[in-house]
């Protein structure tokens, strides 16, 4: 998978995206139930509304400031809304 594509409403539960690059990528409303995110790159991503519960998003890089990746609505890993 590379950077750069366009997954609205994906179904990606459970799958291993460890290290993957997914800058720029539109995953808004993605199923990213139990996903591996570890150290994967999502710097400028949508992920708006996108399932992320019980994720593993440790070392994700959602990038910060300008290249932030858009979380609003998003579902988090212990089941909180992001603001």
């Amino acid at each position: 998978m590379s950077n750069n594509q366009t997954l609205t409403g994906v179904n990606l539960s459970e799958a291993n995206l460890c290290g993957t690059n997914l800058s720029h990528t539109n995953l808004s409303n993605a199923n990213l139930t139990l996903a591996d995110l570890r150290g994967a790159i999502l710097m400028n991503s949508n992920l708006e509304k996108a399932n992320l519960k019980e994720a593993n998003i440790t070392g994700t890089n959602f990038g910060e400031g300008n290249t932030k990746a858009n979380l609003k609505g998003a579902t988090m890993p212990d089941g909180s809304t992001h603001e």
